[in-house]
């Protein structure tokens, strides 16, 4: 039985490896160059799999042997049904997530394949506002901020990928003990304008749950 253990974001991660590998394959006739590619390309997804067990090692191994380009796209096929998927949520829930909201926009749940998710995110052109829901601690959690096109291609702080994006900025929740009662906090990124786009491009989450934290106020993990 092949248990999910790859996140969206650690199979981005691991097909840009794999494409790596793919092109050095296609290129190089010196087996020394192809096997120095080909041993980075392995140490990054290890890297990013540190609680693996012994047959998922295994499994993420086998890029190691591989020999040619339809060998590497293969090996990415083989990996889909070890994905995991994003928590699948119901309209109801998206509402308890942004109370305030009253009017909330809810993205057409039904069309969402969970497994290619890294985070949940749409927005409202009517009010300018961007959603982002993601798991923090087991639990779903929900961030509301404005957003202003910058209308060129710039770097997601997200995906770190050069995209059309939108500046997003988002008030922080918590305030300090001894504030005012007008005391105001945000905190803004350039993030994809197409959610879509970036959880396809996303290879790391640490940027993420910064930016959910800090937005929170909790402490960044």
């Amino acid at each position: 039985m092949n248990t999910p253990f790859i996140r969206n974001h650690q199979y981005n991660l691991i097909r840009k490896q794999a494409g790596l590998l793919q092109h050095a394959l296609a290129t190089s006739a010196d087996p020394k160059v192809v096997d120095s590619v080909r041993a980075g390309v392995l140490g990054k997804i290890s890297e990013a799999f540190p609680d693996a067990g012994k047959l998922q090692i295994e499994k993420l191994g086998e890029i190691s042997s591989l020999k040619t380009a339809e060998q590497v796209r293969e090996y990415l096929r083989s990996l889909e049904p070890f994905l995991t998927e994003f928590p699948h949520i119901t309209e109801k829930q998206l509402a308890k997530l942004f109370p305030k909201n009253k009017k909330l926009k809810i993205p057409d749940l039904t069309a969402m394949d969970y497994r290619w998710i890294t985070y949940l995110g749409w927005t409202d052109i009517a009010t300018n506002q961007l959603f982002l829901v993601y798991p923090v601690d087991g639990e779903l959690a929900g961030v509301q901020g404005k957003f202003t096109p910058a209308n060129k291609k710039s770097t997601c702080f997200l995906c770190n990928r050069q995209e059309e994006v939108a500046l997003f900025t988002v008030k922080v929740r918590s305030k300090p003990a001894n504030a005012s009662p007008d005391y105001y906090k945000a905190i803004g990124n350039y993030l994809c304008l197409d959610s879509g786009t970036c959880n396809r491009n996303i290879t790391d989450v640490a940027a993420l749950e910064k930016f959910i934290h800090d937005a929170l106020g909790g402490p960044a993990s």
